[in-house]
């Protein structure tokens, strides 16, 4: 490979749960690992992936060896930053490498708060380096057929979606900083940020949100976009897997129906990320303004009163007995 096809990267929150899918997407795509940090030290599956690997416990240190190897001959610089670490740390790390010469590949959401985007966008223009997200389901294949087939129709259509995702989670959720609003963002932007995004993207902005249930476990509501009335159900209850899962084993159930025709993702919902790398390494990754609109969307969602339960309100919701009075 040509060192400009071959890139040095390095990653943030490598311990964490969704540091494997980075990993396996840097190696998959012909890139080297050269650096990465966490808090914790149980980190023996970085020898998968070469055994030069730096690691630091330490993001002071991190930051310093960064700052050397920029310094340093062009071969050894850090050209991105894979960013696993907890929600709340994101916007930092994605300053961190940008100030490191890098850019960054961050983890959804790219941010909690929608104001954060901005000083990102101003460090972008101060460094020439770009921010990145994972927006995996952008690439899945059976939802880009259902957009291309979207596109095709009159603008002023509207459908009738509804959008289910169940993925559950025991009690070690709850206690992790995943279970800490302010640090997640809770259950709507922690497991719902790229559900959203995908709303977004097949049937344009967002007006009116009505949110009918939200507590620790669950949040429901309704979404009118300007081509769909949404009624949305996300959820990590384990309770509320439905039995067709849990018979196969499996511990999710991710669907949309739009017009009363069921696209189910469930599968091949884990293998997107080497998608999203061969994206952003071709120049065609998610930045700050595809970000953006998700972003917000859950801000105004996880701030809105919860309202009772009506006829627009998603039939989960309403067999499970649920009022609104759950926040």
């Amino acid at each position: 490979m040509t060192e400009l096809s071959c890139r040095n990267f390095a990653v943030l929150g490598v311990a964490g749960y969704i540091a494997p899918r980075h990993l396996r997407a840097i190696r998959d795509t012909g890139q080297r690992l050269v650096a990465a940090a966490d808090p914790r030290d149980s980190v023996g599956m970085l020898d998968q992936f070469g055994y030069d690997v730096r690691f630091f416990t330490e993001i002071e240190r991190f930051d310093r060896h960064l700052e050397k190897l920029r310094r340093g001959p062009a071969a050894g610089k850090v050209h991105m930053v894979s960013i696993c670490s907890p929600n709340y740390l994101h916007d930092a790390h994605c300053r961190l490498a940008l100030r490191a010469g890098a850019d960054a590949l961050c983890e959804k959401p790219l941010v909690i708060n929608p104001w954060n985007l901005d000083a990102l966008a101003e460090l972008e223009q101060e460094t020439g380096r770009r921010v990145y997200t994972v927006l995996q389901l952008r690439l899945h294949p059976a939802l880009q057929e259902l957009r291309r087939r979207l596109v095709h129709e009159p603008t002023e259509r509207q459908h009738e979606v509804e959008m289910t995702y169940v993925t559950a989670r025991g009690a070690w959720y709850h206690v992790s900083w995943k279970g800490q609003d302010e640090k997640s963002g809770g259950v709507v932007t922690n497991i719902g940020i790229h559900l959203f995004d995908l709303l977004l993207w097949l049937f344009g902005p967002a007006g009116t949100v009505v949110v009918h249930h939200a507590d620790p476990q669950r949040v429901a509501g309704f979404l009118e976009l300007q081509r769909a009335r949404v009624r949305f159900y996300l959820s990590v209850c384990p309770d509320d897997v439905p039995r067709l899962n849990t018979d196969q084993h499996r511990s999710s159930y991710r669907s949309i129906c739009v017009d009363g025709q069921t696209i189910e993702f469930t599968e091949g919902f884990t293998e997107l990320h080497t998608r999203v790398y061969e994206e952003t390494l071709a120049g065609r990754g998610f930045g700050i303004a595809e970000a953006r609109p998700s972003v917000a969307l859950t801000h105004r969602i996880r701030t809105a009163r919860p309202a009772p339960p009506d006829d627009q309100a998603h039939p989960f919701l309403l067999s499970r007995r649920l009022t609104g009075a759950g926040s």
